[in-house]
C-alpha cells in the first residue's frame, strides 16, 4: 500500500467505494464551506454522508461505552480505505417531519422547554395556587395533560346521526352503519333478535328508548345464538331451551368504536371507525390540551397555550421587553424579575436565528408532520447555530430545498455564521445561488447511478469552468436557455371562492386550464395552503373521492377548508396529486412494483418454454409470493444478524445469496438471463434488454425520460430520495394513454433535482399539457417559473404577512410586478437568458 503523507488542514479520502463510488480520493479543506454538486444519483450523498459523515459517526462512537451506543441509530460502517483529518460531524439530514403530532415546532427547537421553565418560574399564579413544576406545562407528561381529552385537544366521540347514516334502513339492512361488516357484525344483529328487538322494521320507526340503548348502553349482556334461525325460530328455540349455535356477547355502537379507536394497532381499521365519529374541542380545556391548574398560570397576560399559538415573530416582539429589563414579570418579586429575564434573553436569541432564517411565521405549537422536509431541516439548523460548538463539520443536505431565493440568502448568512465560529461546512446542493457561494466545489459524474461514482473536479468554484464533462459547469456559468416556444393561452378557468384555510381569509383564486401554472411566493406566503390542500381537497370532494393525507396514521384534525368552487369542474374529469410521500415503506416495494412493470415481466417469465412445462404462472417470479421465493429469507434478500450493543448488520441471505428467489425458480431464464438478474438490471440496461417488448420498454421509457435511468428495477422503494419517489409517480401517470381533462397538481418537483434533471422533468409536463391536461406546480425553480404559462405569486410576506395574491399573469409580467418578492429573481433569470 503507497503511504501518503496527509495535508494539514484538510480532509483526506482514500479508496473510497460506498455505493457507486468507484474507489475515489479526494482531498477537501477544513474550515470552509464545500458543495457537493453532481447530476441527481451521481453519488454525491453517498460521498458527503454514506462516507464522511458515516465515518465520523463511527469514530465517534468507539469512544462512547458499548451500552450508550445502542442509544444511537448508527449508520452502517462505510466502505473506504482510510479518511485522514476528520473532526466530529453533525448531520442534518432531509427528513419527514416525527411521525406523531406531539412533536411540534416548540420541542424541535427547545423553545417548548423554555417556555414551560419560564411559566414556571416567573408566572404569574393566581392567589394560593402552589407552584408548580415545568413538565406540568406540557401535555405530554401526566401532570400537565388534561385528564378529559390526555392532552390531546380533542374528544372523540359518536352521534346516532354519525353511526346511522341512513335511518330509513333496518337493523338487518345494516342501518347501523358503524357496526364491522363481517362475521362479528352478524354476530351483533343476531343477538338483537335473541334479545327481543324488531331487527326488520326501519331504524326511524323504534323507539328513542330502543334506539338509545342500542347505541349507547355500557351494558354487555352474553346470551344463546342461533345463526341463521328467524326472529320466530329464535323465540320458540329460546323457549324450548335448545342447545344454541354459541353463546354471544354484545357491545353497543358507541362502545365498539371507541374501543377499537383506542386499541386497534391497524391504521385501516382505526380509519374505518373514525368515518362514524366526531371529534369536538375538549370541552375542559377547550382545545389547548393542558389541566385548568396549569392554565391559570399567565406571563405577560396569556397562558402557556395562548403564547404557544403565536408566530416566532410576534413572541419575539412580547418576550423582548421582559429580555431587556423594560418590562417586569412581577414587581414584588425581584427573584421572578431576574428569572424572567435571563430565560426570556434565552429565548429571544434563539428566536433571532429562527426570524434570520425566514422561519417567523411558525407557531410554537405547530406539529412537525405538516412541516415542509425544508422547513424541518432549517429549525435543526437554528438548535445548531445557537449551540455555539466549534471543531465541527456540520453535513446538510439540501438546505435549499422548498426555499425562495429570498429565502435562500438567509440560509447563506446562517451557514456563513457557523463557518465564521470555526465550523467546517459539507453541503449536498443543487441550487446555483448555493453553489455559487462555496470556498470549495466536489463535483460528482459524469451521469447518474453505474456511470456516476468519479470525482470531476475538487477545487474552488471558478476552477470548474474548465471541466467539460461537467454538467454543473453549464449553469453556474453559461448562459440560462429554456426550450422556447409559443406563449399558451387559456380559454377557460377553475375559479376558488372564499378560500379559508391557515393564512389564507376568504381568498378567491382561479387557474388557467390546459396550460402549466406555477404557484410562488416565499416559504409560508400561503402556496401549499392554497394548491396542495384547499384546490386538491375542493376538486377531489366534487369529483367524490377523498384526498388522502400523506401521513394516514394520524387522525386528521381539519376538515376540507372553507370555500367553494365557483366555475370550471365541467372540464376536469380527474384529479392526480404527485407528491414526495414513499412510494412504499418496506423493501418489498420498488420501482418495478409500482409502475406495474414488474407485471409484465413476470408474464414474459411464465411464458418461456421451461416455465410451461412445469406449468409456473406469473405469481411464480413474484418475491412475494411463497412458491417462487427463497424460504429462507421469505423473499426479503437478506437476513438481519442482531448484534447487542453494535448496530444490526444485513447481510445476504445464506440460501440465495441475496436473489430473493428459491432455486427452481432462477433455473428459468429469458434472453439468458433469470428473474434476480433482470431486478438487478438499471432502467437503461433493461431498455436495452427488453427489445422488441413494448409492454415492458414503454414504462422504462418513461422512466428513462424523467432522468431515472440510472435506478435499479428492484431498488427498494425505502433506499428512494422523495424527490425519486415523485418522478416514479410522474412516470407512471405518463404512461398511461392520456384521456386529456386530467388536474395535475405536483407540490415543488424540483426538490433534489440537478438543474439538467428539472430540464428533462420540465419537457415531460409539457407532454401532460400537450395531451389536454392542466399541471398546476408549486415551486422555486426559476427556469420552470419563467417556462411556465401562467405565475400567480403569493404574498407579500410570510404567516399572517401572507395570504394574497400579488401578482398573476405570463412570467414576463410577473417579473415585472413591483411588491412581489419574486419578481426581482424571475428578471435576473431573464436577464441571464439575454
Amino acid at each position: 500500500m503507497t503511504h501518503y503523507s496527509p495535508k494539514p488542514g484538510f480532509v483526506t479520502v482514500r479508496g473510497a467505494r460506498e455505493h457507486n463510488l468507484k474507489n475515489v480520493d479526494l482531498e477537501i479543506p477544513r474550515d470552509a464551506l464545500v458543495v457537493f454538486t453532481g447530476v441527481s444519483g451521481s453519488g454525491k450523498s453517498s460521498l458527503a454522508f454514506g462516507t464522511l459523515y458515516a465515518e465520523a459517526q463511527r469514530r465517534y462512537l468507539e469512544s462512547v461505552s458499548p451500552y450508550a451506543r445502542r442509544l444511537f441509530h448508527q449508520l452502517s460502517v462505510p466502505d473506504v480505505d482510510d479518511i485522514d483529518g476528520l473532526p466530529p460531524a453533525v448531520a442534518l439530514q432531509q427528513q419527514r417531519g416525527a411521525p406523531t403530532t406531539r412533536s411540534s415546532v416548540g420541542s424541535v427547537t427547545t423553545l417548548g422547554n423554555l417556555m414551560r421553565m419560564l411559566y414556571s418560574r416567573a408566572g404569574q399564579y393566581p392567589r394560593n395556587q402552589p407552584i408548580i413544576h415545568a413538565e406540568a406545562f406540557s401535555p405530554n407528561t401526566p401532570e400537565g395533560a388534561c385528564p378529559t381529552c390526555h392532552g390531546m385537544g380533542m374528544i372523540y366521540d359518536a352521534t346516532e346521526a354519525s353511526m346511522v347514516p341512513d335511518p330509513t334502513l333496518t337493523i338487518r339492512g345494516r342501518a347501523i352503519a358503524a357496526w364491522p361488516q363481517a362475521w362479528y357484525g352478524q354476530n351483533l344483529r343476531d343477538i338483537l333478535v335473541t334479545l327481543g328487538y324488531d331487527v326488520d322494521r326501519p331504524w326511524k320507526e323504534l323507539p328513542k328508548k330502543v334506539r338509545d340503548w342500542i347505541l349507547f348502553t355500557e351494558e354487555q349482556p352474553t346470551v344463546p345464538v342461533y345463526a341463521g334461525f328467524t326472529p320466530e325460530e329464535t323465540k320458540q328455540a329460546l323457549k324450548l331451551k335448545t342447545e344454541p349455535s354459541y353463546m354471544g356477547t354484545f357491545s353497543g355502537a358507541r362502545r365498539y368504536l371507541l374501543h377499537t379507536f383506542s386499541h386497534t394497532q391497524s391504521a385501516m381499521m382505526k380509519k374505518r371507525v373514525q368515518q362514524y365519529m366526531v371529534s369536538t374541542p375538549c370541552p375542559s380545556c377547550k382545545g389547548k390540551r393542558l389541566r385548568k391548574e396549569s392554565l391559570s398560570v399567565k406571563f405577560a397576560g396569556l397562558d402557556i397555550a395562548e403564547i404557544a399559538h403565536l408566530s416566532l415573530e410576534k413572541l419575539a416582539g412580547i418576550l423582548e421587553p421582559f429580555a431587556h429589563n423594560r418590562q417586569l414579570a412581577d414587581v414584588s418579586h425581584p427573584e421572578r424579575n431576574i428569572v424572567a429575564q435571563r430565560i426570556t434573553a434565552d429565548i429571544c436569541a434563539r428566536l433571532q436565528v429562527l426570524l434570520d432564517l425566514g422561519l417567523g411565521y411558525l407557531t410554537p405549537d405547530r406539529s412537525t408532520p405538516t412541516l415542509s422536509p425544508g422547513e424541518l431541516q432549517r429549525l435543526r439548523l437554528a438548535t445548531q447555530v445557537r449551540s455555539n460548538l466549534f471543531g465541527v463539520v456540520y453535513v446538510l443536505d439540501e438546505p435549499s430545498a422548498g426555499l425562495h431565493p429570498a429565502d435562500t440568502e438567509a440560509l447563506l448568512r446562517a451557514l456563513k455564521g457557523l463557518k465564521a465560529a470555526g465550523n467546517t461546512i459539507f453541503v449536498v446542493e443543487h441550487e446555483t445561488d448555493v453553489i455559487r457561494e462555496a470556498d470549495w466545489i466536489v463535483d460528482v459524474g459524469p451521469a447518474a447511478g453505474t456511470n456516476g461514482g468519479e470525482i470531476l473536479y475538487s477545487g474552488p468554484p471558478e476552477g470548474l469552468t474548465a471541466i467539460s464533462g461537467s454538467a454543473t459547469r453549464h449553469y453556474l456559468f453559461g448562459r440560462q436557455s429554456i426550450p422556447m416556444r409559443p406563449q399558451r393561452t387559456a380559454e377557460r378557468w377553475l375559479e376558488l371562492k372564499g378560500i379559508t384555510r391557515n393564512n389564507l381569509h376568504g381568498l378567491d383564486a382561479r387557474f388557467p386550464l390546459g396550460v402549466l401554472t406555477a404557484v410562488t411566493g416565499i416559504s409560508g406566503s400561503g402556496k401549499s395552503s392554497l394548491v396542495s390542500q384547499a384546490l386538491v381537497e375542493l376538486v377531489a370532494e366534487t369529483l367524490g373521492h377523498s384526498a388522502e393525507a400523506e401521513n394516514d396514521e394520524e387522525p386528521r384534525l381539519t376538515g376540507v377548508s372553507g370555500g367553494q368552487i365557483f366555475a370550471g369542474m365541467e372540464h376536469i374529469a380527474r384529479l392526480v396529486q404527485v407528491n414526495q410521500a414513499p412510494i412504499g415503506r418496506t423493501p418489498r416495494s420498488n420501482l418495478a412494483t409500482y409502475t406495474g412493470l414488474f407485471d409484465h415481466v413476470r408474464k414474459i417469465f411464465a411464458e418461456t418454454p421451461m416455465a410451461r412445462s412445469r406449468k409456473y404462472d406469473a405469481g411464480r417470479f413474484s418475491f412475494n409470493v411463497a412458491k417462487g421465493r427463497c424460504k429462507t429469507c421469505e423473499g426479503e434478500g437478506f437476513v438481519m444478524v442482531e448484534l447487542l450493543f453494535l448496530p444490526s448488520v444485513y447481510s445476504p441471505c445464506p440460501a440465495c445469496q441475496g436473489a430473493r428467489y428459491n432455486e427452481k425458480t432462477l433455473e428459468v431464464q429469458f434472453r439468458g438471463k433469470n428473474i434476480a438478474e433482470v431486478l438487478g438490471m438499471t432502467v437503461d440496461q433493461a431498455f436495452t434488454f427488453f427489445d422488441g417488448a413494448e409492454n415492458v420498454q414503454r414504462p422504462l421509457g418513461v422512466l428513462r425520460d424523467v432522468g431515472l435511468g440510472y435506478l435499479r428495477l428492484g431498488q427498494p422503494a425505502t433506499e428512494l430520495s422523495g424527490g425519486e419517489a415523485q418522478r416514479i409517480k410522474l412516470a407512471t401517470e405518463l404512461q398511461r394513454t392520456g384521456r386529456g381533462n386530467t388536474l395535475y397538481v405536483l407540490d415543488e418537483p424540483t426538490t433534489g433535482l440537478h438543474p439538467s434533471d428539472v430540464d428533462k422533468l420540465v419537457l415531460q409536463l409539457e407532454r401532460l399539457v400537450a395531451a389536454g391536461n392542466t399541471v398546476i406546480v408549486v415551486e422555486h425553480d426559476m427556469r420552470v417559473i419563467a417556462g411556465s404559462d401562467w405565475v400567480i405569486d403569493m404574498g407579500p410576506g410570510a404567516g399572517e404577512k401572507g395570504g394574497s395574491i400579488v401578482a398573476e399573469g405570463p412570467p414576463s409580467t410577473v417579473a415585472k410586478t413591483k411588491n412581489s418578492k419574486t419578481a426581482p429573481y424571475l428578471s435576473a433569470f431573464f436577464d441571464t437568458m439575454q
